[in-house]
């Protein structure tokens, strides 16, 4: 399949928004709770949600099949110094397990040493089957975290870590 990786605009928004309303109520049916998946969905992916992240200058990059469909996407940020983190890593239900994944992961490293990054790292639900995904990639645990985040919901996560060389 022929993709194309580019950074997204504030135009793509609506696309992204749309494409994780798609994944995460499949992607998280066995982890947490349906009423967990809207609040969620709600608070990280709502229109203004997301404009207020991509104005704060976190990066979204968009991966498309040559007719310009939207297949996946992830969102980055520095952290501290050298340090950057991977917020958002989705691909579309059906194209999952093609590569796509593995694709955005390593233009983000790509872009995160060309700024001079030295680590990358990700929260990811401690029962969540992209833990192993992101091992195969060179992601190792460094500890587990909880995070309350309102409703009475928690994130139960990894915080998982990659060098980059």
């Amino acid at each position: 399949m022929s993709t194309r990786i580019r950074t997204a605009e504030l135009a793509d928004l609506p696309a992204i928004n749309k494409l994780a309303h798609e994944v995460w109520p499949k992607a998280y049916a066995e982890v947490i709770s349906a009423e967990q998946i809207s609040f969620m969905l709600e608070w990280m992916y709502s229109p203004d949600s997301l404009q207020k992240q991509f104005e704060s200058g976190i990066q979204f990059i968009l991966i498309e099949s040559a007719s310009k469909e939207l297949l996946g996407f992830a969102s980055f940020r520095p952290l501290q110094g050298a340090h950057w983190k991977l917020d958002k890593l989705y691909v579309r239900s059906d194209k999952q397990q093609t590569g796509l994944g593995r694709q955005l992961i390593e233009q983000v490293l790509s872009t995160v040493k060309s700024l001079n990054g030295t680590q990358l790292e990700l929260q990811v639900n401690r029962k969540n089957k992209a833990v192993g995904f992101y091992q195969k990639l060179g992601f190792h645990i460094a500890r587990e975290e909880d995070f309350q985040i309102g409703n009475g919901f928690f994130m139960n996560d990894y915080i998982m870590e990659c060098p980059i060389p």
